[in-house]
């Protein structure tokens, strides 16, 4: 009987010492997208990504109308060409769709580009306030929720030192943090 306590009161214990170390980690979740578009920066952000996009289509709209009229005239003066002629002016509009295509291309990475330039601004400001909220209230974990993906580790406490305990244990040393001077005025 008394061995059955000693072993109960030795589990007993072990949860408890368990429990008092789980409430040092403190997880919280949050969705980036959700905060983003509740931000009022974005309805000016959307707007100018629109006039953005509306101004690459009208220009692809523009260059391919063009070679759509080009593609006509030839087709209306193939049959008057010489075949040296026609086949210049084949090897002209083959330039030309590739031409097209290679200018829609840079558009779709034009605007990409130019959607990250308006959203980092804003983006910056809630990754500040998220790391702001999770030191003010002891978070020591915030993750962010993706739809359908893992989530991602937005903020961790700076003395949470995984990836240095990972490179002690495989004989590796962290790099020194680069120094930056010190601003003179």
């Amino acid at each position: 009987m008394n061995k059955v306590k000693v072993i109960l009161s030795a589990v007993a214990l072990l949860c408890v010492g368990f429990a008092a170390q789980a409430q040092d980690i403190k997880i919280g979740y949050t969705n980036v997208e959700f905060i983003m578009d509740l931000m009022p920066e974005m309805e000016q952000i959307g707007a100018d990504i629109q006039d953005y996009q509306t101004q690459l289509q009208t220009n692809i709209q523009t260059k391919a109308a063009d070679f759509q009229r080009q593609v006509q005239t030839y087709q209306q003066a193939a049959q008057t060409m010489t075949e040296e002629a026609r086949a210049a002016k084949e090897g002209e509009l083959s330039k030309l769709q590739g031409d097209l295509q290679k200018y829609e291309q840079d558009a779709q990475v034009s605007y990409q580009r130019k959607l990250g330039e308006l959203l980092e601004p804003v983006q910056t400001k809630v990754i500040n306030a998220i790391n702001t909220v999770a030191a003010e209230n002891n978070y020591t974990h915030v993750f962010a929720e993706t739809a359908g993906q893992a989530p991602v580790l937005l903020y961790t406490k700076e003395e949470d030192k995984f990836t240095e305990l990972v490179l002690a244990k495989l004989g590796l040393e962290m790099p020194a943090a680069p120094t930056t001077p010190a601003p003179t005025n």
